[in-house]
């Protein structure tokens, strides 16, 4: 997973989603080595999050049967550490 400096973190973005949270919730985000390099507000529950990794924010309403947030967090809800 890559967070750019002032960019969203969208589906496609995503390799792996771990833990039990709902809309909402704090979450951190890791790097493949397991660093954390940022931590948000999340739009979408685990499961929904889940069923989204490595998804185009295009295919939300086809993968979750609604129209949701194209991001996972938006940059506006995102804190790079």
């Amino acid at each position: 997973m890559v967070v750019e400096s002032g960019k969203s973190l969208l589906p496609i973005g995503v390799v792996a989603v771990e833990g039990q949270f709902v809309r909402g919730d704090l979450v951190r985000c890791v790097n493949e080595s397991g660093q954390e390099v940022a931590r948000g507000l999340i739009n979408y529950n685990a499961d929904e999050a889940m069923r989204l990794v490595k998804a185009p924010s295009t295919q939300i309403p086809e993968l979750l049967g609604y129209g949701g947030d194209p991001e996972m967090i938006h940059s506006d809800n995102l804190v790079r550490v």
